[in-house]
């Protein structure tokens, strides 16, 4: 079964709003897991607009199932994982003004950057997976630079969805084959839905994680956390 993690920033953005510690995302997490998550998925940015880097001790006290933090490696963001250990940390060549990931990494380009940072992190016990389109070239960049997984950017798969589902996962079915043949694990985030996820995970072989947040938070507000996140589970089955 695909594992479903939950990334909880949107939570971390309402809380901030109001200068207050409420919703208190400890609990939040901690009820995610209670209800059937398998994972937690944080983004710090260096703006902190939503998670803050003061979070990660903290939530790396409670989440007892896997914890992946997403983010950039600057120099800040390296050490505060590197102290943390998480179980997996998922590497998105963002710049600091993104309102959101939007693109996956040129591994050629940098080659010897990643080969620096996914060294160190391995070197801790942390999994690395790198934020990647599809480019069959840069996939076999993943491979070479050590990554243990890759996470395809599925913004434009989402936004293709409707309009020809096939054509639009066409080039995840093929990166996924190749990922397998060079012993890279698949994740895949952005944009995923209640709609389009079922498919998806049918058709990418090889799809070991999900991490889904913008989309379950607003589900979340119609039908009901707890409900919500069976919901998703479902379309993973």
């Amino acid at each position: 079964m695909t594992r479903l993690s939950i990334n909880i920033n949107k939570i971390a953005l309402v809380r901030n709003a109001r200068g207050s510690n409420f919703p208190n995302i400890l609990t939040f997490a901690k009820d995610i897991e209670t209800y059937g998550g398998q994972g937690i998925t944080v983004h710090p940015r260096p703006d902190e607009r939503h998670i803050r880097f003061s979070d990660i001790p903290e939530l790396k006290k409670v989440v007892t199932t896997e914890f992946n933090i997403e983010g950039n490696p600057t120099p800040r963001f390296l050490r505060m994982v590197l102290e943390n250990r998480p179980h997996q940390c998922t590497l998105v060549p963002d710049a600091p003004e993104a309102l959101t990931s939007d693109g996956g990494w040129d591994t050629i380009k940098h080659k010897a950057f990643l080969q620096d940072v996914i060294g160190q992190m391995k070197a801790k016990g942390i999994r690395v997976s790198l934020f990647m389109d599809t480019d069959e070239d840069l996939i076999k960049g993943a491979a070479a630079v050590g990554a243990d997984r890759i996470e395809f950017y599925t913004g434009d798969y989402a936004k293709n969805y409707d309009k020809d589902r096939e054509a639009a996962v066409a080039d995840h079915i093929r990166g996924a084959k190749l990922a397998q043949t060079l012993g890279l694990g698949v994740n895949a985030g952005h944009d995923l839905n209640l709609e389009n996820l079922t498919y998806y995970k049918n058709q990418v072989d090889n799809l070991l994680e999900v991490s889904i947040g913008h989309a379950l938070v607003v589900d979340a507000w119609y039908y009901g956390l707890k409900n919500t996140v069976q919901m998703y589970l479902g379309k993973l089955k």
